[in-house]
């Protein structure tokens, strides 16, 4: 495994950690700064709209600068918003820096994963894509957990100024492991990037996207508050279910990976039928605790698989249909990742404050929306065949 590609991998640990160990802290959040639990879920949302909004801004604007400083520099980025996000006095600035660290994110991955696919032989691609990715899923199995644990016994600003020193030990790994020497295409005049807006090939895989992944947050981002008031599990045992959860996702990730690297759209269809069976299942084992832990498995299993192969079919359209957009592309589907984590965390608020229906029914809420991705994805596969 080269080593630009352990640089990579190392980053995107920090950066996983921080977008999803705030669904292990939200209990904590909403007790210490007195807001209820279904409004500290827009701490998933507010990072994640920073992803979405900032990402395709701030690769447009930066396609000039040569990609191992810009790498370094999102790092900085990165560190200063957790310093931010560990002083800040109340919920409506910690919303802010949340929103500010976003920024960072989609820019990274975007142009990571770019990066890592040319750095092995093309049928590689994929797999390579899914190695630099298995550090969000080993973030979960490790960063979440760790920084849950954290959270509940020396409070939530312990946990972000972790982080910090997460992106600290990223950014030494970016700048001493990332040669000076990648290839960089030439750069494109902004009305061109937006061209990549204007296709509509492009623009069904960021629908996928957003609906097929976003769907499994309606629950996840709710995930440690159903195991403890639905299951009945108590609240050091989250940190445990968490972890077994991250397990799950990277052997997920690892797995989609390979079986998406000939043919994504089609392995796409599949994996999403499987995660909306298992999301509506989760809706009658969350009452039981060894069936909800089996459940829980299965669909962390589910949730990262799917990510290799989206990331790698938007650039193979971008490659086929817009070629020297595959940065942009790739941006904005990071993009459009955390615009789904968006909508799904506030659905899955929205369902949470409804009296009708409450935590149990984010499962088969997320259900809906994921089988809705797995019908664009078919329509995409018909009309690429």
């Amino acid at each position: 495994m080269p080593g630009a590609l352990w640089a990579l991998t190392i980053s995107a640990f920090a950066i996983g950690t921080t977008e999803f160990v705030a669904v292990g802290i939200l209990p904590t959040i909403a007790e210490s700064l007195r807001v209820p639990v279904s409004t500290s879920g827009l701490l998933v949302s507010m990072y994640a709209l920073g992803v979405a909004i900032g990402g395709p801004f701030l690769t447009a604007l930066t396609t000039k600068i040569p990609r191992k400083p810009l790498l370094v520099s999102l790092m900085g980025l990165f560190i200063l918003g957790h310093i931010a996000s560990a002083m800040a006095p109340n919920f409506s600035l910690l919303l802010t820096a949340r929103f500010i660290s976003g920024f960072a994110h989609a820019v990274f991955f975007g142009v990571g994963a770019t990066i890592a696919a040319t750095l092995v032989s093309p049928d590689k691609k994929a797999t390579a894509i899914a190695i630099m990715f298995a550090g969000l899923t080993v973030a979960i199995i490790v960063g979440v957990p760790l920084g849950t644990y954290i959270g509940q016994h020396w409070g939530w600003r312990a946990t972000f100024g972790g982080v910090a020193v997460l992106g600290v030990i990223g950014l030494i790994a970016t700048a001493v492991l990332l040669p000076t020497n990648l290839k960089q295409e030439a750069p494109l005049q902004l009305k061109d990037q937006l061209q990549v807006l204007r296709n509509k090939h492009i623009l069904l895989v960021l629908a996928i996207t957003g609906l097929g992944y976003g769907g499994t947050f309606v629950v996840f981002t709710y995930l440690a508050t159903l195991l403890e008031k639905v299951t009945g599990f108590q609240a050091g045992s989250v940190g445990i279910l968490l972890l077994l959860y991250g397990v799950a996702i990277a052997l997920g990730n690892v797995i989609g990976g390979k079986i998406s690297n000939r043919n994504p759209a089609k392995v796409l269809i599949q994996l999403f039928l499987y995660q909306a069976i298992i999301l509506l299942i989760f809706t009658f084992t969350a009452h039981y605790r060894i069936a909800a832990v089996v459940t829980l498995l299965l669909m962390g299993g589910m949730s990262f698989a799917t990510v290799p192969g989206l990331q790698l079919y938007i650039v193979q359209l971008a490659s086929k249909y817009l070629p020297g957009t595959e940065d942009i592309s790739s941006s904005l589907n990071i993009s459009a990742f955390n615009l789904g984590v968006a909508i799904g965390s506030y659905v899955g608020g929205a369902v949470v404050a409804t009296p009708t229906l409450g935590l149990n029914a984010t499962p088969w809420i997320g259900a809906i929306i994921v089988l809705v991705g797995a019908g664009l994805t078919v329509m995409s596969y018909r009309q690429q065949r």
